[in-house]
């Protein structure tokens, strides 16, 4: 039987801390030329991927926590006890980097928070995270769920774009390379919301910026570069550039969650102020512009649900599962603007008309 052991504890002084608000934490081709070296990359990237990420929050402060996950390791992730955890551990949960130790902090999080409740006080984040309950391997069901539905609707309406769109319409490659990089973006963002690691986390960070990033070359390309080439090269490098030099302070000197927050949102906004000048100029030469426009919007606004930041409804719905969720109607609009505007875009080239 799993034991979490029997930790001591007084109420008054376990949570006699509680008195004073404390701020959560933010919850984010190589040559081959040796077996050794190869051997060597692999098991890198193992480590890794089962890396669990140490970020700190209230609930995972508590001394009612830390004894229980110290009782717990010390009782079930040693000699004949950890064997058979690890013999009958589903394989799944193997596959995926569930330790014995991860065991211990799932299982002692959810002591705490009964404690938190029984004592009538607000339910604590772990590890910057609120607490979900695990579904097989996914630690966040909800957002995982979401996540993949949003990769599966981006699938579904690229596959449209290329059946009913010729490769002779101007934007037809750039929103093909556009559709792979936020395809690419959604596949580390089911990953991450399915398991919490070191690896995961930066990537789901590193390709979501890289999304808001080519989302400003989309729009460069479409409102400038289809008639100045130059203009949009130039800026295809200048935000190349940016990126190298996020993920590079990201990795290199600090994961500064406020500032990836602050980057990103300032970054989407320019591409917000784009597009809707962009709408506002073609309103009345373009049929179809409303839907550019309301794309944006709705994204942008979809994006304020973060700021709910509320406990998990049924401990699987947060805000951040509904922000996803909220989005993936907004992928059929948008492809439904692309595909009208590249076939414009063909027709007018087709007539030698100027491209707005």
């Amino acid at each position: 039987m799993w034991t979490t052991g029997s930790v001591p504890l007084s109420s008054r002084s376990a949570f006699a801390s509680l008195d004073r608000p404390r701020p959560a934490a933010m919850a984010s081709m190589f040559p081959l030329c040796t077996s050794v070296r190869l051997s060597a990359l692999v098991t890198v990237i193992l480590l890794l991927m089962f890396l669990t990420t140490v970020q700190s929050s209230q609930g995972d402060k508590e001394p009612v926590y830390r004894d229980c996950v110290k009782l717990c390791v010390r009782t079930n992730c040693t000699g004949a006890r950890l064997r058979g955890f690890q013999s009958t551990q589903p394989q799944y949960m193997v596959l995926t980097g569930w330790t014995c130790r991860d065991d211990c902090r799932y299982q002692c999080m959810w002591t705490t928070v009964g404690l938190y409740q029984a004592e009538g006080y607000t339910v604590p984040q772990f590890h910057g995270k609120w607490p979900f309950a695990r579904f097989l391997c996914f630690e966040e069901p909800a957002s995982a769920l979401a996540s993949l539905l949003n990769g599966l609707a981006c699938l579904l309406m690229l596959l449209r774009y290329r059946s009913t769109v010729p490769r002779q319409s101007p934007m037809y490659h750039t929103i093909n390379a556009f559709s792979l990089v936020s395809l690419n973006a959604w596949f580390w963002s089911t990953v991450f919301h399915t398991r919490d690691t070191y690896l995961t986390e930066k990537m789901d960070y590193f390709c979501a910026t890289a999304v808001i990033l080519y989302s400003i070359y989309l729009c460069c390309v479409r409102t400038l570069g289809l008639r100045r080439p130059g203009v949009s090269s130039m800026v295809g490098v200048l935000l190349i550039l940016a990126f190298t030099s996020h993920v590079s302070y990201l990795t290199f000197v600090s994961f500064d969650y406020g500032y990836n927050m602050a980057a990103n949102a300032t970054i989407g906004m320019v591409n917000l102020l784009w597009w809707l000048c962009w709408c506002w100029q073609n309103r009345r030469t373009l049929p179809y512009w409303w839907k550019c426009g309301l794309v944006v919007v709705l994204l942008h606004g979809l994006a304020l649900l973060e700021l709910l930041d509320f406990p998990p409804l049924l401990w699987v719905l947060d805000a951040h599962a509904v922000w996803h969720l909220s989005t993936i109607p907004v992928h059929f609009l948008f492809y439904s603007f692309l595909i009208d505007d590249s076939l414009y875009l063909l027709n007018t080239e087709k007539m030698g008309v100027k491209v707005e």
